[in-house]
């Protein structure tokens, strides 16, 4: 499994797809959940999202995939993974294939919580040494908590 960031004690993201294997020990490291952000038929993929999610509930914790596209996040798409995390037990880890929509959405979800501004949060990414080199994400995450009401 890829490097790991704990975003806060409900949420860790990883930078990419956990391997079977990874999943199945998730659960013995305390973990209650896994959201899955990759979309269906992305290169790369260890496991497709419904045969992961049969992974992760087969050693009882809940799973959720919220399908994004690498290169377009919508705010709708952050709305589901909030409605889908918001009834989870943490902690969570929350992927995709890099980490950089998982780093987004849960940063997302924790300023939201916080009231952090997007300038803030990303200064909270950049404290944890996440560094997406993407412009277009950073203004994504400006835009969704400075731009939204």
């Amino acid at each position: 499994m890829g490097q790991r960031f704990k975003i806060n004690d409900k949420m860790t993201i990883v930078t990419d797809q956990p391997s079977e294997e990874e999943l199945r020990a998730l659960s013995k490291e305390g973990f209650k959940a896994v959201v899955n952000l990759r979309s269906e038929g992305e290169q790369n993929q260890p496991l497709a999202p419904s045969a992961e999610g049969e992974v992760v509930r087969s050693t009882g914790l809940d799973y959720a995939h919220v399908p994004v596209v690498a290169t377009a996040p919508s705010h709708d798409q952050v709305d589901r993974f909030r409605e889908a995390i918001s009834g989870m037990e943490g902690p969570v880890l929350v992927h995709c294939a890099s980490g950089k929509r998982a780093g987004a959405f849960a940063i997302l979800q924790v300023a939201k919580e916080e009231g952090l501004s997007g300038d803030e949060a990303l200064a909270r990414v950049k404290s944890l040494g996440m560094d997406w080199k993407s412009p277009e994400l950073e203004n994504f995450v400006r835009q969704n908590l400075d731009g939204r009401k």
